[in-house]
């Protein structure tokens, strides 16, 4: 399996509803680092696994779509906890759709996988991982 990883990050303010959450159930703010990571199992015609340019730029309107935002006032979130998990899998479905419209050109319709992961720190984070 090929795979290429580009990365950008992101800037939020939110709470969290739920006790498990002790003091961050206060609005707060989170930075993360985000990688995206394109994969599939051969090589396209030009020997890329996806246009890297093309990656960066997508995934960065995917991120600026949220970046210094407060995500309790974003509809897309309403009733939702926006954990670094459920923001990773929100920004690898975004990434899935453009892929889909064709955005990351016609080669990366042949993309098996996309995996996001959100670095909270330099000793925590989390990924969700997909198919296409």
């Amino acid at each position: 399996m090929f795979s290429i990883t580009v990365r950008d990050h992101l800037m939020v303010a939110h709470s969290f509803r739920g006790a498990v959450f002790g003091p961050a159930q206060r609005l707060h703010g989170a930075t993360f680092i985000v990688d995206a990571t394109f994969r599939r199992p051969d090589l396209d015609d030009d020997n890329i696994v996806v246009d890297i340019g093309l990656a960066t730029q997508e995934l960065g309107a995917v991120v600026a779509e949220l970046n210094y935002r407060n995500l309790d006032d974003e509809p897309a979130f309403a009733g939702t906890n926006t954990s670094t998990e459920a923001l990773a899998k929100v920004i690898a479905d975004r990434l899935v759709d453009r892929v889909h419209a064709g955005n990351l050109g016609e080669g990366a319709r042949e993309l098996s996988g996309i995996t996001v992961t959100l670095h909270e720190s330099h000793i925590a984070w989390a990924s969700y991982e997909r198919t296409l």
